[in-house]
């Protein structure tokens, strides 16, 4: 099995229908296998290939390289550890 890859993704705007922090676990061909998304009042969404939660959902093309979501003022994209993921993962789903 390929090795599967971390992203956080940090949305800046003021709206507050969308997330401002997206979470997600990549696979080989950068297709989401979990996702978990904050908004800024604490709500909190998850999704994997088993369902989705709290109106969060993967995406359905495959993620951009990270210099190219970088690109787009709004985000601030960095790559994190699987560490870092499962803790996120892990209080998404004891939040809910």
């Amino acid at each position: 099995m390929a090795e599967h890859s971390y992203i956080r993704v940090r949305w800046l705007h003021t709206s507050p229908d969308d997330p401002v922090d997206l979470w997600s676990e990549l696979d080989a061909d950068r297709e989401e296998v979990r996702k978990v998304e904050i908004w800024s009042d604490g709500r909190v969404g998850y999704a994997s290939i088993a369902g989705e939660v709290g109106g969060t959902c993967l995406g359905e093309v495959p993620v951009p390289a990270l210099h190219e979501i970088n690109l787009v003022p709004q985000f601030q994209a960095e790559t994190i550890t699987n560490a870092d993921f499962e803790m996120c993962w892990i209080d998404a789903i004891r939040r809910d």
